[in-house]
């Protein structure tokens, strides 16, 4: 495998050592290569690195010096994941109406590379800020169609992610049996994929898992939790399995 599917894959397994060690090395060998691409890639997993450790200073800056990468070389598509970053350390530091912003640019630049995986990617992201900025109806009209996309083209990967947008509505609702219900789904999609979430929504499911626990109780959270962990992601959405 090259060093992008390497890396990306020990990312998702949670094995951040590994990331960081190869990430050195890749940018040492990309700098002596003249290859942007591997230095980009390289800066893009230590900002996911720093993010997933809570530095979002350091996730920033890792993520600026992979656009500057980007930019210096002309090609734009080596500025599409550090872009991503940038608008991720904007949701998750609160700044909601910058995020939608830079989420939105980043549509428009997956758009114009014709990439619709990422463009949906996006898609999702822009609707975790609006639903942060209490346009619920419109995050859940986004997730709806994020959520089609995703059964409708059979894309695995995402999966798990439209299980994250499910506890998000619910718990948004206040439907605390439902949050603890699609959390559990949603952690069962991840391991049938052998992935963990990304920083920014493992951070979202931490705080839903704690407030659903707090308003059921430890053991009726439990209890909805693992009857989740037995529903096709499909059925969970009211959908038959296609």
């Amino acid at each position: 495998m090259s060093f992008s599917e390497n890396v990306r894959s020990a990312f998702r397994r949670g094995e951040t050592d590994a990331v960081v060690r190869m990430s050195e090395a890749e940018i040492e060998r990309a700098q002596a290569a003249g290859d942007p691409a591997g230095e980009v890639e390289a800066r893009y997993s230590l900002a996911r690195v720093a993010i997933r450790g809570g530095d979002l200073p350091g996730g920033e800056a890792r993520a600026r010096e992979a656009l500057g990468v980007a930019l210096r070389s002309g090609d734009r598509s080596l500025e599409e994941r550090p872009r991503h970053v940038l608008a991720g350390v904007a949701r998750m530091s609160g700044d909601l109406v910058r995020a939608r912003d830079l989420y939105r640019e980043s549509i428009a630049l997956n758009e114009t590379l014709g990439q619709p995986q990422t463009v949906n990617s996006e898609y999702h992201n822009l609707a975790f800020c609006e639903l942060g900025l209490g346009n619920l109806e419109v995050a859940r009209t986004l997730f709806a169609e994020n959520r089609e996309r995703v059964f409708r083209n059979a894309w695995a990967d995402f999966v798990p992610y439209v299980c994250v947008a499910g506890t998000a509505l619910a718990s948004a609702e206040g439907d605390h049996a439902r949050t603890a219900r699609m959390i559990g789904v949603t952690d069962a999609a991840f391991a049938a994929i052998g992935q963990v979430p990304d920083p920014d929504d493992a951070a979202d499911l931490a705080t839903m898992r704690a407030a659903a626990t707090e308003a059921l109780g430890a053991a009726a959270f439990d209890k909805e939790y693992a009857e989740g962990q037995r529903l096709d992601p499909q059925r969970a959405f009211g959908y038959d399995n296609r």
